[in-house]
């Protein structure tokens, strides 16, 4: 079974979308767009939107290296 981390984020520049970012254990992504109740990619993401992206895949990926580091330690 798969956890999940929901975020939400809504940008305060134009286009002023209201984005869903849903983090997997197994690193999986999904971002959503709940204005049009649409699937959107990472490449589509611009701004201080990204910004958030990037820094939660980042996280991710620092705490899954810890865990793993202290697993296999």
């Amino acid at each position: 079974m798969t956890n999940c981390e929901n975020y939400r984020f809504i940008e305060t520049h134009r286009p002023f979308r209201d984005l869903t970012f849903k983090f997997y254990s197994n690193g999986s992504l999904t971002i959503i767009d709940n204005s049009a109740d649409t699937v959107i990619s990472p490449r589509e993401l611009k701004g201080a939107s990204y910004d958030f992206y990037v820094k939660r895949r980042l996280a991710f990926i620092k705490q899954d290296l810890a865990a793993k580091m202290n697993k296999y330690a």
